[in-house]
């Protein structure tokens, strides 16, 4: 059989909320990122740099890398990946914080929640 009737394509959705308790480390952690990527030119360097600086849902986005989650799982290849952040307000009593089950139709579900 070849690689091709065999691969399938899955798209997993994550949604995360991280409550951050140390704005500071955060800050640090993507600036010091940022210095030891040596493929970063200079000028996407200090975009990043000022954007990481300013809003910790950006420092965030910079170090949780979709590639790096996936890095070790066997048998799978990253094809496609997007992500982003955002500061929210949270109330996990709220049944806005229900975990979304229209998604789950045709999907399997799986994961800690």
């Amino acid at each position: 059989m070849s690689t091709e009737e065999t691969s399938r394509f899955v798209r997993l959705r994550v949604e995360l909320v991280l409550e951050v308790h140390d704005e500071g480390e955060v800050t640090k952690a993507a600036l010091r990122g940022l210095a030891a990527d040596p493929e970063l030119p200079p000028e996407e360097r200090a975009h990043a740099e000022n954007a990481v600086t300013e809003d910790t849902a950006e420092a965030l986005a910079y170090l949780v890398d979709p590639f790096d989650l996936i890095s070790e799982v066997p048998g799978v290849e990253l094809q496609q990946a997007s992500w982003s952040s955002e500061r929210i307000e949270y109330d996990p009593d709220s049944p806005d914080w229900e975990l979304d089950e229209e998604d789950g139709d045709d999907e399997e579900e799986g994961g800690i929640g």
